[in-house]
This record gives C-alpha cells, sequence and structure tokens, in this order.
C-alpha cells in the first residue's frame, strides 16, 4: 500500500524491481509455501493494442474496447518478450531469490473468455452483455478474437516458465459468472483445451482455475490442467466427484 501511494498500478507491474519488492513482502513476512508473481491479467492487451488505464475507485478500463469484427483484425500478437518483458524480468529476479530457499513462483495468465470479456465490456462488467452478443452475433469474429488471446497467453505462460516461474497458472475469472454449460462447451472450452495443450510443453504443473463454473466442472477439467481450481459454492467432496 505504501508502494501504491508513490507509484501507479502500471508503474508497479511495469518495473521488475518493484514488481519483485511486491511479490516478496509476503515472502518475508510469512511463512508460506509458494509466491506468485506480481502482475494483472490485463497488461497482454496492451501489447494487442488496446489502450489500459486502471483507475481509481473504478479498476480496470479499456478506453478503445472491442466492438466489431474489424476491431478484432486490428489486434496484433506480439511476443511477450516485446511487450512483456518487465513482468518476465520480474519473473527471473524472484525465482533467482526463492531458488535457493526452496520455495517455488507461480506464474498466470488470464484465460481467453476473461480476456475477450475485458475486451469488449471495456472494464468490469454485471451481465456480460456485450460480450454475448458480439459471441453469439459474429461467431467467426469470435473465433479469430478467442484464437488470438490463446497464441498471446500461450507464448506469455511459456516465457514465464523460462524465466523459471514452477508452475503456471490460468484465470478464467469470468467463464463461470457469464456462461451457461452450453455456451461455455462451444464457445470457450475448445480455446481452452487449445491453451492447455499448448502450454504442456512448459514441463511445469498447470492450474486451470475458475469462479462459478460448478454447474459443468467437469466441463472444465476436460480442458486441462494438472490443478484444477474451484470457488467456494461446490463442496470439495462434490467437486471431487465432477473432476
Amino acid at each position: 500500500r505504501r508502494l501504491r501511494e508513490k507509484f501507479s498500478m502500471l508503474e508497479l507491474i511495469r518495473t521488475p524491481e518493484l514488481a519483485a519488492e511486491v511479490t516478496l513482502q509476503p515472502m518475508e513476512a510469512f511463512d508460506l509455501d509458494a509466491a506468485i508473481i506480481f502482475a494483472d491479467i490485463l497488461p497482454p492487451l496492451i501489447g494487442m493494442g488496446l489502450e489500459l488505464e486502471f483507475q481509481t475507485g473504478i479498476g480496470p478500463v479499456i478506453h478503445n474496447p472491442v466492438r466489431t469484427a474489424y476491431d478484432i483484425d486490428l489486434l496484433g500478437t506480439p511476443p511477450a518478450g516485446e511487450t512483456l518483458a518487465p513482468t518476465l524480468e520480474a519473473v527471473k529476479i524472484v525465482s533467482a531469490e526463492l531458488d535457493p530457499r526452496g520455495i517455488p513462483l507461480i506464474g498466470f495468465a488470464g484465460a481467453p473468455f476473461t480476456l475477450a470479456a475485458y475486451a469488449i465490456e471495456g472494464g468490469g462488467s454485471k451481465d456480460y452483455a456485450l460480450t454475448k452478443a458480439f459471441m453469439y452475433s459474429e461467431p467467426a469474429a469470435w473465433k479469430r478474437l478467442m484464437t488470438k488471446l490463446v497464441t498471446v497467453q500461450a507464448d506469455y505462460l511459456l516465457e514465464q516458465a523460462s524465466a523459471g516461474a514452477a508452475a503456471l497458472q490460468v484465470f478464467d475469472s469470468w467463464a463461470g459468472l457469464a456462461l451457461g454449460k452450453t455456451a461455455y462447451t462451444r464457445f470457450v472450452a475448445p480455446y481452452n483445451k487449445d491453451l492447455f495443450e499448448k502450454l504442456s510443453q512448459a514441463g511445469v504443473p498447470l492450474i486451470n482455475f475458475s469462479t462459478g463454473t460448478f454447474p459443468y466442472l467437469e466441463e472444465v477439467a476436460r480442458c486441462g490442467g494438472d490443478v484444477i481450481g474451484v470457488d467456494f459454492r461446490m463442496p470439495l467432496g462434490a467437486a471431487w466427484d465432477k473432476i
């Protein structure tokens, strides 16, 4: 919090030494099993061509959201080494600090649907109406968008593993809050499967985390991941039965 008084969210994320410092703060204060790199799921969208700002009291805001098929065609898929180098450098710094102590570092990124929803909604949403309207009315453009996001996120996560991350977590924060089973199976699952297949070459454990997906957790588990994250909505025993 004291650092946030001096620096914006993006400044902290884009300054490797500061991101490393924030990552290591809880490791110095507590006897924890692992660290997770200080970052956010949204910066990959900046490299693709979207204008992201974290506004005080509001959260992330995208000033040029994706609303048309042409907008999707304009999005780039640059390598993570060019657009997300500060986070990769922070991973190197932290892993070099923690490896001698036998403490693993977790890297992470957002899942394709969650990033697509942010890109289309332009920020947070209560009903994901714009995302679902686009998904159903422009299925071909939706496929292009999700394919681009898989390309960007796979490269980003693999680079995190190369930089020293001992495990990789994929956050699908919004799919279960926005979609039912039929829509998830049609519009999300194929791309998550593709992403996890690409990540299998990382050689580290993969964590597949989502929220609100308890009605179709078995479909989530089929997408891949060595670990399936569950939220508070389902008893662990029931989750095991589905997984």
